[in-house]
């Protein structure tokens, strides 16, 4: 049975009641008006997506306001993460979200690039997970952290990959999202360095809509075809399907 808008009104309303500068989810709160890039629908479908099962170490690079990495918090009552993010005021706000947290003694927020946390990084990692910037040479935004929280040139896919090999363990996997126009850009360049597709999710809108997200699970060096299927969040404007509620019913309030 799909979700009515009566129900999504009424989590809105109560966000509302809040304030525009926090999101209430079931088990944590996360603020973000310090944070060029907001809580979004990529950042939970990340986090309700990627697999943590099994995770002793998982690292979340580029986590803005912390989201992804509470959310794998909650999902894996054992996993130690690590969570980087280069904006210093939006890895402020992240630690600020983990310490108001039950979640504050397992992850650690670091005001580092991945650049300079691969240079200081002492281990690695069962899972690598990131909603990375994803728009190239295209116009960038008045605000300078926007841009330099969406943009690839902080962080091109190559360089995603390359730092990723170095910090994963033989069996972990990195988990991404990006526009879907990007796909063939970022399957060349996890080719590059030695990555299979192990999972793959693309994202419709609605049924009708062209699809706009897709989310990638790899692993170092071959493995068995990848599983493959496809999600669509609404039927049509605040109707959400069964398979969005279902992925992401554990956080979203009034679900």
């Amino acid at each position: 049975m799909c979700i009515s808008y009566t129900k999504f009104r009424a989590k809105y309303s109560y966000l509302s009641f809040m304030g525009n500068n926090s999101f209430k989810f079931k088990q944590f709160t996360v603020f973000h008006d310090r944070c060029a890039m907001k809580v979004g629908t990529d950042g939970v479908l990340l986090g309700a997506w990627t697999d943590v099962n099994g995770c002793r170490s998982i690292l979340d690079v580029g986590t803005g306001s912390g989201l992804v990495a509470l959310m794998a918090a909650q999902r894996n009552g054992q996993a130690k993460i690590t969570a980087i993010e280069v904006d210093v005021d939006a890895a402020l706000q992240a630690k600020e979200n983990v310490e108001n947290s039950r979640f504050k003694e397992r992850i650690n927020v670091l005001p580092f690039s991945f650049r300079d946390f691969l240079l200081a990084a002492a281990s690695r990692f069962d899972s690598i997970v990131s909603n990375p910037p994803f728009f190239f040479k295209s116009l960038p935004s008045p605000d300078l952290k926007r841009t330099g929280a969406r943009h690839m040139d902080s962080l091109t896919p190559a360089e995603l990959f390359e730092m990723s090999r170095k910090l994963l363990n033989d069996a972990g996997t990195l988990s991404l999202i990006y526009p879907f126009s990007e796909r063939e850009n970022i399957m060349t360049a996890s080719k590059k360095e030695n990555f299979h597709l192990s999972r793959e999710t693309v994202v419709y809108p609605t049924r009708s809509a062209s699809p706009k997200r897709v989310l990638l699970e790899f692993t170092v060096g071959k493995g068995d075809a990848p599983v493959r299927n496809e999600l669509v969040i609404e039927e049509k404007r605040h109707v959400y399907t069964p398979e969005f509620v279902h992925l992401v019913q554990d956080f979203y309030l009034y679900l």
